[in-house]
């Protein structure tokens, strides 16, 4: 294979393992990190025995032009996965204006932002796919999440309108709703607090970012040809 994936959010719990599931399947892969550096060196010595061609991307995407600088250094592209994101917790009347623009930037602008400046690539093959890491509360919203309830519910209004607009184009686009993950973004949860959360989920745990992983992978496959506009749940019955 010689396909070429960019993954932000490299360095994460969910992006380090879909890039695990990636390289291990015989993608080359541009991996995008901001602060996390010792993550990255960890990731890029765990897919050293795959032998494929991996390139970490720094770039703080958080700001304006962090899109360009990042865009800039992609040559040959089959594929985005756009995992970057943050969580901010707290009633709305607490909520900090810096806070919802970090939040906007990094989920909404940015990859708006860079799937605009990297389709060229994508059309010019006639071939691609973009899928974004959205989350269960852009389907169904949460409490004292209202802020990321709305960017992560733009994401998936964004993976609908972008599919039908390059579905011509041979570039199928869809999004993945994960629930609650086994990743350090649930370190901000307590013990009881992360019970509870298992106690409403059907399947009575948390997922694991390998199966996250191979969801997206399972997007990128010729057996999912046929499937764009659409967001797969993967959540173990929390919403249906």
């Amino acid at each position: 294979m010689n396909k070429y994936i960019l993954i932000t959010g490299a360095s994460g719990g969910i992006g380090q393992a879909i890039a695990y599931t990636l390289a291990e399947r015989g993608y080359h892969l541009y991996l995008h990190y901001n602060r996390n550096e010792l993550s990255m060196k960890d990731l890029l010595a765990r897919l050293e025995t795959f032998h494929g061609e991996y390139i970490p991307i720094q770039a703080d995407l958080a700001k304006a032009d962090g899109y360009k600088i990042l865009s800039s250094q992609l040559f040959s592209l089959d594929g985005i996965i756009h995992c970057s994101g943050n969580s901010q917790y707290g009633l709305l009347v607490d909520l900090q204006q810096k806070e919802l623009e970090k939040l906007l930037s990094i989920h909404v602008q940015t990859p708006l932002m860079l799937t605009k400046e990297l389709l060229p690539k994508l059309i010019s093959k006639r071939s691609g796919n973009i899928i974004v890491i959205t989350s269960i509360w852009g389907q169904t919203g949460s409490a004292c999440e209202v802020a990321y309830s709305t960017v992560k519910g733009a994401q998936i209004a964004f993976v609908k309108a972008l599919s039908k607009e390059v579905a011509l184009n041979g570039i199928r686009v869809n999004g993945i709703a994960p629930g609650a993950v086994a990743t350090p973004m649930m370190e901000g949860f307590n013990s009881e607090e992360i019970e509870q959360i298992t106690l409403e989920i059907p399947m009575g745990r948390l997922a694991n970012p390998m199966e996250i992983a191979h969801t997206a992978a399972f997007l990128l496959s010729e057996q999912a040809s046929y499937i764009t506009g659409q967001i797969l749940g993967v959540n173990g019955g929390w919403y249906t």
